[in-house]
């Protein structure tokens, strides 16, 4: 299999609900550093994986949806916990969308699958990963 990772980052505000989450019940800041990961099973006919340009293009525009944001004003996640973990799942699906509408251009013909990684520190990080429709 082979594989490009792109790389960007974003800042949110957020808070938890749940005795689980001990002081990050308070809102308080977070910083992801996301890698996604883009792969197939062969190269196309260029060699390539995907464009790495527009797969830069695609991650930092899906990331601009949240960047700056406090994530507990976002309709889109009313009564949801903002985890890593969930947010790794809301990229994924948004760049699989923005694959699947063909933003990845023709080189993205034959993904098979994509995995969003979100470090949410030197030490910790989460990811989801899944298939990729056919554009």
């Amino acid at each position: 299999m082979y594989s490009v990772n792109v790389r960007d980052h974003f800042m949110i505000a957020h808070s938890f609900r749940g005795e689980a989450f001990g002081p990050a019940q308070r809102l308080h800041g977070a910083t992801y550093v996301v890698d996604a990961t883009f792969r197939r099973r062969a190269l196309d006919a260029d060699g390539m994986v995907v464009d790495i340009a527009l797969a830069t293009s695609v991650l930092r525009e899906v990331l601009s949806e949240f960047n700056f944001r406090n994530l507990d004003d976002e309709s889109a996640f009313t009564g949801q916990n903002t985890t890593t973990e969930f947010m790794a799942r809301v990229v994924f699906e948004r760049i699989a969308a923005r694959a699947q509408a063909g933003e990845l251009g023709p080189h993205a013909h034959g993904l098979a699958s994509l995995r969003v990684r979100l470090h949410e520190s030197h030490v910790a990080w989460a990811e989801y990963e899944g298939p990729l429709a056919p554009a």
